[in-house]
């Protein structure tokens, strides 16, 4: 463990030198990532150097024990020790969990992806609804959201909508929406009252930066198009849609959301960056994941994670039995309950890996 927290100390002190740097000060981007990792390690260093300074001072002590001194100067060090000794072991403790948590990942930015699965056009309803659920729920927490790509239906459905969220902690706590949503309820199409099931689908996909993966200009193939759909008469009469395809892994993006062809072209690299690290490490988690005995909030997206059940007003996610009566406030985008507990259980999960 204190292998592991030198070497985030030192990459700390690193950091700082680099945001000294005037060469990255001018780098708005460099700057801010270098920032982000700082602030991302803030803590755990500054527990460190409190256990450190703490260590020398029961060193000293112990010191003082050990000569021949007046017995209220020894019992005054005495009292001192038990003390530090207690204040270490609780300090120890902090960094232990703070150490297990850790994920390389965590300080990230995400963009998230929803697609209809079975169940036609309630599906694409039920996509519209989480969608809503996770723009309230970025609300709350403070976090960026924004849109990146959408395909609407007529009935306010969505066929794919695709967005980014920046903030605190927001990857460690969205990766744990990966995988099949499940809705229980009566469709409003439905004359006879009877209870349909359909499900969704939720990717969540680190943003990565330039140094987690590079891309070769030769290997992408770049098509302009008139946008369809809603926009008026500029998106009829301007190739302002833009379709990126890499073609050694096949992935494909289209973005038609904006006016301008330039920036339709920059979200759509920004979904094919994220697509093609999030294939890179799915093949990575197929390799080890017969290893593992369970997965909380990784992996495997076929896995059905979650069911809304309208008719018992439940929420029930499968990977924790964890159940809640409290659908409309969940909707809403009250899922601190549930993030809380499924990270417990991640947390709880990597102590016997």
């Amino acid at each position: 463990m204190f292998e592991q927290l030198e070497t985030i100390e030192k990459r700390y002190q690193e950091l700082e030198q680099l945001l000294a740097s005037y060469d990255n000060i001018c780098d708005k981007e460099k700057y801010n990532q270098y920032a982000k990792e700082l602030s991302g390690s803030k803590e755990a260093v500054s527990l460190y150097r409190e256990y450190k300074k703490l260590s020398k001072e029961i060193e000293d002590l112990e010191s003082v024990l050990k000569q021949k001194n007046e017995k209220e100067l020894l019992d005054l060090a005495g009292k001192e020790l038990g003390e530090s000794l207690d204040k270490r072991a609780k300090l120890e403790e902090k960094l232990k969990s703070i150490l297990q948590g850790e994920d390389k990942d965590a300080g990230k930015d995400v963009i998230v992806e929803i697609r209809p699965g079975t169940g036609g056009l309630e599906a694409a309803l039920f996509v519209a609804d989480l969608y809503r659920m996770y723009t309230k729920y970025a609300a709350r927490k403070g976090w960026v959201l924004e849109s990146m790509s959408a395909s609407p239906t007529d009935l306010g459905g969505f066929k794919e909508v695709v967005f980014s969220v920046k903030g605190k902690d927001a990857y460690r706590v969205l990766k744990t929406e990966s995988g099949v949503h499940r809705v229980q309820r009566v469709p409003t199409t439905e004359a006879q009252g009877r209870i349909h099931t359909s499900t969704a689908t939720v990717a969540v996909l680190i943003e990565p930066q330039d140094l987690d993966l590079a891309i070769e200009p030769k290997d992408l193939r770049i098509d302009t198009y008139r946008s369809s759909g809603p926009g008026g008469q500029h998106m009829q009469k301007t190739d302002s849609a833009v379709r990126i395809t890499h073609m050694p892994s096949g992935i494909a993006v289209a973005c038609q959301d904006e006016r301008s062809q330039l920036k339709n072209k920059t979200k759509a690299m920004r979904i094919l960056r994220a697509r093609l690290l999030d294939k890179k490490e799915q093949e990575e988690f197929k390799k080890i994941a017969a290893d593992r005995k369970s997965q909380i909030g990784s992996g495997d997206r076929s896995e059905k994670i979650r069911t809304y059940n309208f008719p018992d007003r439940r929420v029930t996610d499968h990977r924790i039995n964890f159940t809640s009566h409290q659908l409309e406030s969940i909707l809403e985008g009250d899922l601190d309950e549930l993030s809380s507990a499924l990270l417990k259980a991640s947390q709880e999960q990597k102590q016997y890996e």
